[in-house]
């Protein structure tokens, strides 16, 4: 079954975020990002884009500023990038599933554990 469109705009759109991020921003608050998912709607106008700061669980508010001020000049970059008749509206949300991994990650590591301290 072949992709949806929305979905191949959505790869095209996290490729060229990442690129933003690293090569024209110069936010130091913005250096550690990985856009980890793009989320786009059937219709193209919104793109939630899912990100995370390397090494950190939670997301830290001077991060959320500074997406938040580049909000506008990430939308004007895709703009020039893309071929599309509308630029998506960008949103900026924090993947928790990263935290929650390694959360679970903790949890087997402390059952094994105290497997080895209980065995005989």
């Amino acid at each position: 079954m072949p992709f949806k469109r929305a979905d191949r705009v959505a790869d095209l759109i996290k490729c060229e975020i990442s690129d933003i991020l690293l090569r024209q921003i110069r936010d130091p608050r913005l250096k550690s990002l990985t856009i980890t998912e793009v989320k786009l709607t059937d219709d193209l106008r919104s793109a939630k884009l899912f990100f995370v700061e390397m090494g950190k669980d939670a997301c830290d508010p001077q991060v959320m500023a500074g997406l938040e001020k580049a909000k506008g000049f990430v939308r004007k970059e895709l703009g020039k990038r893309l071929q599309l008749r509308y630029v998506p509206e960008v949103h900026f949300m924090f993947d928790k599933s990263f935290a929650y991994g390694n959360h679970i990650e903790k949890l087997i590591a402390e059952i094994h554990r105290k497997e080895e301290i209980d065995a005989p």
